[in-house]
């Protein structure tokens, strides 16, 4: 996954969030708060914050951590627990991130901020997703943390970013998916291929791999020999994408032709075939 763009249009809405969230403007603290510490709780606050403002990232958390280590009874503490945890997401430290957020999500279940947190816990995984070619279950997590954004807040601000990202994990999961099962057709094991292909159609139907997969299907049915499943899978894949070079490339291997004219039936999906 591109974390760049993510990232960019992240910190803008982090910004505006955090201003709101976090400014300073009637906040205060009892002298109870600060009179059995070291340094005043504004003090290590501020601090914290100019780190911020300066991306020293990993000296920014720290220093939130500091406010709730001196001061965990005022309300600066809670504050800096949320705070520390995006300073650690900042600087793509998604472990200590999570953990504080696990623990933000835990001590204060009714904050205002628990949808930025529980959002913010969702980023984490999802900047870890990796290729194609790796162990997907960061990808899994992503999708189940974004899922419960969802779920959860679906009225919040949040909401609709991670709904769109639920799609592109979705879609994600479903390359994994052909990715193997092209090497399982690469090297001739075309019952394993059909199996993660199949996998495409059914559990992942509405990501953009599905005509591959559908393709990918008539080419190992007619390896094994099995032209009648062949014949199915291409009609499936005629019916719903008539226009699509996959579909093309389907009709030209059952027939030696090239595909007619698409008709203007609307589409839908017949898995029952299978």
């Amino acid at each position: 996954m591109s974390k760049a763009v993510s990232r960019k249009a992240w910190n803008a809405l982090a910004g505006l969030a955090l201003c709101a969230s976090f400014g300073l403007a009637g906040c205060g603290s009892s002298d109870e708060d600060v009179n059995y510490v070291e340094q005043p709780v504004e003090m290590l606050y501020n601090n914290a914050l100019d780190e911020l403002g300066a991306q020293e990232y990993k000296a920014a958390a720290k220093g939130f951590e500091e406010v709730d280590r001196q001061h965990p009874y005022s309300v600066w503490a809670t504050k800096a627990q949320i705070m520390a945890a995006f300073a650690y997401y900042q600087s793509n430290k998604y472990d200590e991130a999570i953990i504080a957020l696990d623990r933000f999500i835990q001590l204060h279940p009714g904050h205002r901020d628990i949808p930025y947190a529980y959002y913010l816990k969702a980023l984490c995984y999802y900047e870890q997703i990796s290729d194609v070619g790796r162990d997907q279950r960061m990808t899994q997590q992503a999708l189940e943390a974004l899922a419960e954004v969802v779920k959860r807040f679906p009225e919040s601000p949040y909401a609709r970013d991670s709904r769109l990202k639920v799609e592109l994990a979705i879609d994600h999961l479903a390359g994994k998916e052909m990715a193997v099962g092209r090497f399982y057709q690469q090297h001739q094991q075309y019952v394993g291929a059909i199996n993660r292909y199949r996998v495409v159609i059914e559990r992942y139907q509405t990501t953009t791999h599905v005509p591959e997969a559908l393709h990918r299907l008539v080419e190992s049915y007619l390896s094994l020999g099995v032209k009648s499943e062949a014949q199915e899978a291409a009609a499936v894949l005629g019916y719903n994408f008539p226009g699509s070079e996959w579909y093309q490339d389907s009709y030209f291997l059952m027939t030696g032709e090239g595909t007619p004219a698409p008709t203007d039936e609307k589409p839908g999906w017949f898995f029952g075939l299978f």
